[in-house]
């Protein structure tokens, strides 16, 4: 285990929502809403915390989309990439939004963690496709021109 990670955070989380294998969830839920991603060091923490074995902990985290075991940039971007958003030209948006930032298919966040690009089956916001969400905040009718004043706005606010 790693003596230098702080588990006062994780502490707190599972002292709120319970030491309990059917809070497991939501414990994972709120460390990564904390963190941005899941460190690979709560894994046994939880374990030795929770009772349940770190198999059953990684395989919840691995099994659901939502979260993630790489850290995530302080801004996640989604690009929609549903029938309606791709039929309106969403594929142009990520490849500009991947081109000001220097990522790719392969690489999805910045290397100062300030930016994560990643496409989604579908945001459903279809009427206002094509659509990106900031973390979550929905921009509807984008395009590349568009994305690329928003990240302008973006950098300005770190």
């Amino acid at each position: 285990m790693n003596e230098t990670f702080d588990f006062t955070v994780v502490d707190s989380i599972i002292n709120e929502l319970g030491c309990k294998p059917s809070a497991i969830i939501a414990i994972l839920q709120d460390i990564q809403e904390h963190y941005r991603y899941l460190p690979r060091e709560v894994f046994p923490y939880l374990s030795g915390r929770i009772g349940i074995s770190e198999a059953r902990i990684y395989s919840t985290a691995t099994f659901y989309e939502n979260f993630s075991l790489e850290p995530k940039g302080k801004y996640v971007i989604k690009v929609c990439d549903g029938t309606a958003c791709h039929v309106r030209k969403s594929v142009p948006i990520l490849e500009r939004l991947r081109k000001d930032l220097g990522l790719s298919e392969k690489k999805a966040t910045t290397d100062d963690l300030c930016f994560t690009v990643e496409t989604v089956s579908c945001l459903g916001a279809c009427g206002l496709a094509p659509v990106i969400t900031v973390n979550d905040k929905v921009h509807p009718a984008m395009t590349p021109d568009k994305a690329s004043e928003l990240l302008k706005e973006l950098k300005e606010e770190i």
